[in-house]
């Protein structure tokens, strides 16, 4: 599966964003879904995953409350609505898809995205 990820952009503290992750190639409704983070400097982190139908999602602590993942099988795309945001947000933002279960490990997917760029204002 060939997965691309857009929504990034510029937004000021506060503010909201909403990430899109959509799949080509096999449904994506086969796999979990998983969306990670990496800052300048920083490794790659884990912020949020959802079930194969979406009844089960995770979050990081730092984003619990603000952000929301969601899924639209029908449309071959993940979400990841952003609200709330903060300058320590500002990063590089993947979705992975996991052929077997989604984990908060980035070494638990096979396929990736190619990263779309959050930047939030002070």
């Amino acid at each position: 599966v060939q997965l691309q990820a857009s929504g990034g952009g510029l937004v000021q503290s506060g503010g909201s964003l909403r990430l899109s992750c959509a799949a080509s190639g096999p449904t994506l409704s086969n796999y979990a879904v998983g969306w990670f983070r990496q800052a300048p400097g920083k490794e790659r982190e884990f912020v949020a995953r959802i079930s194969r139908t979406g009844g089960s999602t995770d979050y990081a602590n730092s984003v619990k409350g603000r952000f929301t993942i969601s899924r639209d099988n029908a449309k071959n795309t993940v979400y990841l609505q952003m609200n709330s945001l903060k300058p320590e947000d500002t990063a590089v933002y993947y979705c992975a898809a996991s052929i077997i279960n989604s984990t908060r490990s980035a070494v638990g997917y096979d396929y990736w995205g190619q990263g779309t760029l959050v930047t939030v204002s002070s």
